[in-house]
This record gives C-alpha cells, sequence and structure tokens, in this order.
C-alpha cells in the first residue's frame, strides 16, 4: 500500500565506476551508501563493464568512478562511454553528475576526460572532481590491492549524499 507521506523512491542515481586494485570500488559503494540515504533516490551502482545505454536512460542523475592508469581514465570506463555516449546524446541533457577518481599521483587528466564526455551529453557537474590520491608510484605498489581512507570514504559518502539530496529537492 502507498503511503503519501512517506513516498518510494521517485528519482534514480546511477554510479557507473570501474576498479582494477579495489579502491574505486571501494570509493563507489561508499558514495552509494550516502547517497542511499536518501528515501526518495533509488541507487543503482553498476560495475563499467555491465552498464548500458538505457541504464543512463532511466537514470535522473550520474555519479561516474575511475581510476587513472598511464594519466587517463581506465580503458573500462572509456570502453563504457565509448558504448553509451551516441546513444544517449542529446537524451540525457542537464542532468547532474560527479565524478569519483582512484589516482597514484595526480587524477586531474582522468578528470578532464570525463569532464570532457559529460560536457558533450551537456550534464551539469554539482561538485568538483573527488580525487583520492594513493601516492601509489612503483609497479607492486601501483597493482597493490589498495585500501582508501576512512576520511577519503566519508568525503565520498558525503558527495552521494550531496548529489540525491540535490536530486530529490529537485535542486538539481
Amino acid at each position: 500500500m502507498d503511503d503519501p507521506l512517506h513516498p518510494g523512491p521517485t528519482k534514480t542515481l546511477l554510479i557507473v565506476y570501474h576498479s582494477m586494485t579495489g579502491g574505486t570500488r571501494q570509493m563507489a559503494e561508499a558514495a552509494a551508501r550516502g547517497a542511499a540515504a536518501e528515501p526518495t533516490v533509488r541507487v543503482r551502482l553498476l560495475p563499467a563493464p555491465v552498464a548500458q545505454a538505457a541504464d543512463l536512460l532511466e537514470a535522473d542523475g550520474y555519479l561516474f568512478g575511475t581510476p587513472e592508469n598511464l594519466a587517463a581514465m581506465a580503458g573500462l570506463m572509456k570502453d563504457f562511454f565509448d558504448r553509451t555516449y551516441y546513444p544517449a546524446l542529446d537524451r540525457i541533457s542537464g542532468r547532474p553528475y560527479a565524478t569519483l577518481i582512484c589516482a597514484g599521483s595526480d587524477g586531474h587528466n582522468a578528470a578532464r576526460q570525463v569532464e570532457r564526455i559529460a560536457t558533450g551529453w551537456r550534464l551539469k557537474a554539482i561538485a568538483d572532481p573527488l580525487i583520492v590520491c594513493t601516492h601509489a608510484q612503483t609497479p607492486d605498489s601501483i597493482l597493490a590491492p589498495k585500501i582508501i581512507s576512512l576520511d577519503d570514504l566519508k568525503r565520498c559518502e558525503e558527495l552521494g549524499a550531496a548529489l540525491a539530496t540535490g536530486m530529490s529537492i529537485g535542486v538539481f
């Protein structure tokens, strides 16, 4: 039975991410936890290889998470954007988005790449990219499983919550 005082989810936040060593996955999951606190927003957390253009079209807002690999977004995130860009073009304009980047030293180039794609889709950035730097600089540390700090996970959770709350109240 529907409860008019406590409606179910009315908006959908799609979180698409790729993670090879676990860092970006932890960030995306933290953002999903933050967003899930908003009862009127349904959160969908999808790995980039699984996400499709239909998922973009059905969502009201987005959070894209990628590691920075070789000074660029991860290849599987690029593949996601390649597969979905034209099917979504001119169909998702004006929707809000945010970006999570897990980087070894910088992260800004990956963030710029996501921003360029979002600009083409005419999405609305609701925050600067959230970049977590792991300082991994050797082959062993780059390939090692990552553990994101509680402080950084809290920032990710807060970003997810802010995006979901803004979607819920119609700010974005």
